[in-house]
């Protein structure tokens, strides 16, 4: 790792925000900002940033997206709030089994990244990237189904993420063609291949394979669309865009699907409460989608890695000596102090 890889993380004063939003932030004591390259280019994303903040129950993570505005971030304000202040619901296991994310790289790179996921049994692979032909797609699906088939055998499983981006003739053309690449390897779901909920409800009853619903949940005006319309078998929760571990478990029970619980490309502090979120899905668990830390060039504390396809449950926290390695960047902190604001006046309106 070269030194303009090295994870940023700087303490963001408390004094230079405003009173009102010291007042929303009641009960933080400490907040940090990160910023941390990525290892390869994911969904046109090539660097992670966001703030932790600390309250008596622990850390918590808010990183919306750039193109996010301030009423939808302040969702991920909220959820973070809840992981400081409040202690995570009881957990029903242990550990969390979780798939190993394939994003657009080379068939062979993608073959080795299974091969090395840490026993995960279940790829999740990005395809429709704009660009990449379903051909390379496919290719790509060929060498996951491969590589799972030569790491866990029989349990494999293999999800695939469009991000919404085919139209309902392309998502029918499409998802046959990569479940036939995949041979023996079933698809236990295609994820947002579209972007409606109609479209999906089109999607689901043209295909053999399950749908899943991703953007329809997290980023809906009315997340449980989905389920009343039919245009999904599982839904995927995401704790951060979702307003927190129990606004996310709410929507879940309410859906009456099946359940994923999956990361925003969190740090691995993070990851831990959307594995404490996983931890509390009753019934018997899908494999999350919060082995993604290996998608960070280095992370804001130990990373939070696979090991027999399985994560710890267990809080984690930033680590307080990287703050004092890292030089300071007055921009980034003034950055984000800004958009804290911003976040932080909208909470009530972003909130579910």
């Amino acid at each position: 790792m070269n030194a303009g890889q090295q994870p940023t993380l700087m303490r963001v004063p408390m004094r230079t925000l405003s009173r009102q939003t010291r007042h929303a932030l009641e009960g933080v004591d400490d907040i940090l900002v990160y910023k941390v390259a990525m290892t390869t280019r994911f969904r046109g994303v090539t660097r992670r940033e966001g703030l932790l903040l600390h309250g008596h129950a622990g850390w918590g993570e808010a990183a919306p997206f750039w193109n996010y505005g301030d009423v939808e971030s302040s969702r991920w304000l909220a959820a973070a709030l809840e992981s400081a202040r409040r202690l995570p619901p009881v957990p029903r296991r242990k550990f969390v089994p979780v798939n190993v994310t394939v994003p657009v790289i080379s068939p062979e790179e993608a073959y080795e990244r299974v091969k090395a996921s840490g026993g995960c049994a279940t790829a999740k692979i990005k395809v429709a990237e704009p660009g990449v032909s379903l051909s390379r797609d496919c290719a790509r699906v060929a060498a996951v189904a491969d590589a799972l088939r030569e790491t866990v055998g029989g349990q494999a499983l293999i999800r695939l993420d469009a991000n919404g981006a085919w139209e309902v003739d392309e998502a029918r053309v499409a998802i046959p063609a990569m479940a036939s690449a995949a041979g023996v390897v079933p698809i236990e779901y295609v994820e947002q291949p579209c972007l409606t909920v109609d479209e999906l409800a089109q999607v689901r009853r043209s295909v053999d394979v399950p749908i899943a619903a991703d953007e329809s949940i997290r980023r809906a005006e009315d997340p449980l669309e989905v389920a009343r319309k039919e245009a999904a078998d599982v839904v995927i929760i995401k704790v951060a865009p979702l307003g927190g571990v129990r606004a996310a478990l709410r929507v879940a029970r309410k859906s009456g699907l099946g359940v994923v619980v999956s990361s925003a490309l969190e740090t691995s502090v993070g990851l831990s409460v959307g594995v404490a979120a996983a931890a509390a899905v009753p019934g018997v668990p899908r494999a999350a989608g919060l082995a993604t830390a290996s998608l960070l060039v280095g992370d804001v504390t130990a990373p939070l890695v696979p090991d027999r396809g399985r994560l710890p449950v267990g809080r984690l926290e930033p680590d307080q000596e990287l703050i004092d390695r890292t030089p300071v960047d007055g921009d980034l902190v003034s950055r984000w102090g800004m958009r804290l604001e911003g976040m932080a006046e909208h909470l009530t309106v972003g909130g579910r």
